[in-house]
């Protein structure tokens, strides 16, 4: 049967897509951000991951005012780049998993998560950031990826709670599909920062460490962290650490850290970077 072998998070900050396509990767600014990865990078050559659902937030790419669909997975055979003001990233198409992606659909959808099925869309830094991150330019991504949307953008966004919960519904649904295939959950956004207004390049380091140690271990304390405490602590975009916790709602009750990375600034942002496994 498929199973979830490890869950990864990331900040997603579309800076560093420019710095890795510009090759600034390894200037005095941006060095010390991308070293962070460099462990991550030699652990999925190793690792060989079949299929990655990545969950991230769309950047007004796929999505406006529109619809705004709540959680969305990715159920199409391929993703191009967004073209998100100055042209698509030069980075290669998303190939999907469409036959796991319909069973995670189907499985969610009976365990009474109201998913939006999405069969064509363009794919922004979001999604494409991470990628370049956990595997460097290449010409073709070394594995398929499930897109999941969260909806963190525009009140209202789903409960840390929900998205724990939805992440064990995720890793209910790999366990029982027929294939074997070596699927990574990888959650994506954050980590504190704020992007507009008087708190803007607010970022909270105590705040930010301390989810870091929640991801780790036994304790569910981090999927009840109510809204305001993002907005208070975090700024107005700290919100997107939710879809941290959907990958790990997927890693069972316990987890082991694999490597962490924390470093500040990227812009206004901080960036965290986390690599678990299931303890048991």
């Amino acid at each position: 049967m498929a199973r979830i072998t490890a869950g990864v998070a990331t900040s997603h900050v579309p800076l560093l897509g420019v710095a890795h396509d510009l090759g600034k990767d390894k200037d005095d600014y941006f060095g010390p951000i991308f070293a962070g990865y460099e462990w991550t990078r030699a652990w999925e050559k190793s690792e060989k991951p079949d299929v990655v659902i990545l969950v991230y937030n769309d950047h007004a790419s796929a999505f406006d005012m529109k619809v705004i669909p709540t959680f969305a997975i990715g159920c199409g055979e391929r993703y191009k780049p967004a073209d998100e003001g100055w042209g698509p990233r030069k980075v290669p198409d998303v190939i999907g998993h469409a036959d796991l992606a319909w069973h995670i659909a189907q499985c969610l959808i009976l365990d009474e998560f109201d998913m939006t099925i999405i069969n064509e869309m363009d794919v922004d830094h979001g999604l494409t950031v991470p990628l370049s991150m956990m595997f460097g330019a290449v010409e073709e991504w070394p594995v398929k990826v499930i897109p999941l949307a969260v909806n963190v953008v525009t009140y209202p966004p789903p409960s840390g709670n929900r998205c724990w919960a939805l992440g064990e519904a995720i890793r209910r649904a790999v366990e029982c599909y027929g294939e074997d295939l070596n699927v990574q959950v990888w959650g994506t956004g954050g980590m504190s920062h704020q992007l507009q207004g008087a708190r803007a390049g607010l970022i909270n380091k105590e705040w930010d460490n301390d989810f870091l140690d929640g991801m780790i271990g036994d304790s569910d304390r981090l999927r009840h962290i109510p809204h305001i405490e993002y907005l208070r602590e975090t700024g107005s975009e700290g919100i997107e650490m939710v879809m941290w916790l959907i990958m790990r709602g997927t890693m069972g009750p316990a987890t082991r850290a694999l490597h962490r990375h924390y470093h500040v600034p990227c812009s206004n942002t901080a960036i965290g970077h986390l690599v678990l496994e299931p303890a048991a």
